[in-house]
């Protein structure tokens, strides 16, 4: 059987390095300001160190990403950023710009390059074209089809192939999207973007000679006009796996541990069950798991061709799950089991831990609301401020119990 495609997962935080790594990812890709798409980022150089020092000491791979469309002004830092990369060491870089490449070769020559999904490539001709100018591995458009991709895989043997699996979706053609510099002066295309897609719209009709506004009747799916559901191909994963891919990629630079740890668990146990036993591979148990996570809703979006109308979510951006995070484990010792909360949590609430490693689920009735910073018994506790609570280990038992280590993630009923 040929090895099973690399789990690509996404890490904006040193914290979600780390989650990544705890729950199977083979490698991780993060991307800093001035360098990425994500201008916004909250990590840092030296986070973006520690995370990948610790994923290489893990056997996993980074990637860097260096994906900005790069004006003459970002050409003058190059110096700077070639000491970032220097330092850093990852294990390739993402890009997206012509430009760029150029520069990559002259100065790095021997650091891999992949190519974004910016680069909107569509076609066997397009993969080419950068295999040519000297990338190792190409990121697929998300507007690319599965046939599609089964034809450029024939037609590209020699090069390796990524393609999106979950995630946000944009309205727009890969990201190029001018929305949210036009109506907030925050570029999109530099990692600043609004999300104005998800906004709730009132479309008005103007009529130019009478002056008179007249607004467009609309049902009641007519106000979110733009608002993508988020991918997710795990009921196609099997399609997924024998057509080939070298690289399945996780959307969420931007996302919570919870967000990356929950997903990267579900595809890794789905890739695991597949390489065990290929013939009776079932979806539907991860699919159940991911759908405990916030979303807009899920869509296979173009993967068997033109989206239909149920990509979209014209009525809300809210997610309809009734699960939410609860929080993450970050000290154990022989006697407790410190939970930093990401939501509130009651005396009576039951949680669910994410175990590593396996789908067995573990869940406690929490009796009390122990305090960790007082052993203050309370009826309550809110997230924020690194609020945190005590879980006596008896109440968990001694199945599973070396599974309950830091950054181990909960989750509970809304």
């Amino acid at each position: 059987m040929k090895d099973l495609p690399e789990l690509l997962a996404p890490a904006g935080t040193l914290d979600a390095f780390k989650t990544a790594i705890l729950y199977g990812a083979d490698a991780i890709y993060a991307g800093l300001p001035g360098f990425s798409m994500r201008a916004r980022a909250k990590i840092t150089t030296e986070e973006v160190k520690q995370g990948i020092d610790l994923a290489h000491e893990a056997g996993k791979k980074v990637y860097l990403a260096f994906n900005l469309f790069a004006h003459d002004r970002d050409f003058i830092n190059m110096p700077k950023v070639s000491e970032v990369i220097n330092y850093l060491k990852p294990d390739a870089l993402i890009i997206s710009d012509p430009g760029v490449l150029m520069w990559v070769r002259e100065n790095h020559p021997d650091m891999p390059i992949h190519i974004s999904t910016q680069a909107n490539i569509c076609s066997a001709a397009s993969v080419k074209f950068w295999q040519n100018a000297g990338a190792k591995l190409c990121v697929l458009a998300r507007e690319v089809s599965h046939a599609e991709f089964k034809s450029i895989r024939q037609q590209c043997p020699d090069i390796k192939l990524e393609i999106f699996i979950h995630g946000a979706m944009c309205m727009s053609y890969s990201g190029r999207c001018l929305l949210s510099n036009f109506i907030t002066g925050r570029p999109a295309n530099r990692g600043a973007c609004a999300q104005l897609c998800r906004w709730k719209y009132d479309v008005i009709l103007r009529e130019r000679e009478s002056g008179i506004e007249m607004p467009i009747e609309e049902d009641n799916r007519g106000a979110y006009i733009m608002n993508a559901k988020d991918l997710c191909l795990m009921p196609r994963l099997r399609e997924v796996i024998e057509s080939g891919p070298d690289s399945l990629k996780i959307e969420g630079r931007n996302r919570s541990e919870y967000y990356v740890g929950s997903v990267v668990h579900a595809y890794r146990s789905a890739l695991d069950a597949y390489k065990e036993n290929p013939d009776s591979f079932n979806p539907e148990p991860f699919m159940k798991d991911l759908e405990k996570l916030e979303s807009r809703g899920y869509t296979t979006a173009f993967f068997d061709g033109n989206l239909g109308p149920g990509a979209h979510n014209y009525e809300t951006t809210r997610s309809d799950s009734v699960y939410h995070a609860a929080g993450v484990i970050t000290k154990v010792d022989e006697k407790n089991i410190t939970l930093e909360l990401r939501n509130e949590i009651k005396q009576g609430d039951e949680i669910t831990f994410l175990l590593p490693n396996t789908m067995v689920k573990a869940s406690v009735v929490l009796q009390k609301i122990i305090n960790a910073k007082n052993n203050e018994e309370l009826p309550k506790m809110s997230a924020g401020q690194n609020n945190s609570l005590l879980i006596p280990r008896e109440w968990l038992g001694n199945e599973h119990k070396d599974k309950f280590i830091p950054y181990v993630l909960a989750y509970k009923h809304k």
